[in-house]
């Protein structure tokens, strides 16, 4: 019922035109995942991102089978290339949505970014939380030059906080990011954010768990 009013209220306020994702964030077991979907399809979600355990491919094609026209969506706890195959070829997901920070990095990122566009999948980086933001516009401009050359049916996430930390910070306008002018990866801190927060060492990290002591 809660779901029902919150998805009343977000369908009053952006109107019928534009999409309307939900999120569940593993929660659900795969039959639950289906019926709540199915009850929910009235407000016409585009997809649904991680309706089940991020690591159960078979699950997620059974409840993406049961769902359509709705979208399967996973991928930001997706940990290696091998499990982006298997959801592929398990016909899994409509969307794929890797994290930059989970997958090792840039070289297992650009074999998931092959497989998807292999499969006809499109990618729609994880970001959010501190520098993913930062880190994915690359991702995503790379997948536009060099994979996909297409935007069709691709987001990139963003979330406005943070970026503050970042001596390069990305920068969106009229919904679009903004190309990079720095070179690099745009992940360089400032001196002062890294001396606060890095764990284990920072200060924040330091005041909470006792000077010299880390848990």
């Amino acid at each position: 019922d809660d779901d029902r009013r919150r998805l009343t209220i977000a369908r009053e306020i952006i109107g019928w035109d534009a999409k309307l994702m939900i999120d569940a964030n593993q929660v659900w077991d795969v039959p639950e995942a289906i019926e709540w979907v199915r009850a929910l399809a009235e407000f016409k979600p585009h997809w649904i991102e991680e309706p089940t355990s991020p690591d159960d491919v078979l699950g997620h094609a059974a409840v993406r089978r049961a769902v359509a026209p709705i979208g399967v969506a996973t991928g930001e706890h997706g940990m290696n290339r091998v499990l982006f195959k298997q959801m592929l070829q398990a016909e899994a997901i409509d969307f794929l949505q890797l994290d930059a920070a989970r997958l090792a990095s840039v070289n297992e990122i650009i074999a998931v970014y092959l497989l998807a566009a292999k499969f006809g999948v499109p990618v729609c980086p994880h970001a959010g939380g501190v520098g993913l933001c930062e880190l994915v516009q690359h991702l995503s401009i790379f997948d536009y030059v060099a994979v996909s050359a297409s935007l069709e049916d691709r987001v990139t996430e963003y979330v406005d906080h943070l970026h503050e930390h970042f001596t390069d910070p990305c920068t969106v306008e009229g919904g679009n990011y903004v190309l990079p002018e720095a070179p690099g990866y745009s992940a360089r801190m400032h001196q002062a954010s890294v001396d606060r927060f890095a764990f284990p060492d920072g200060a924040y990290w330091a005041a909470r768990t006792g000077a010299g002591t880390h848990d």
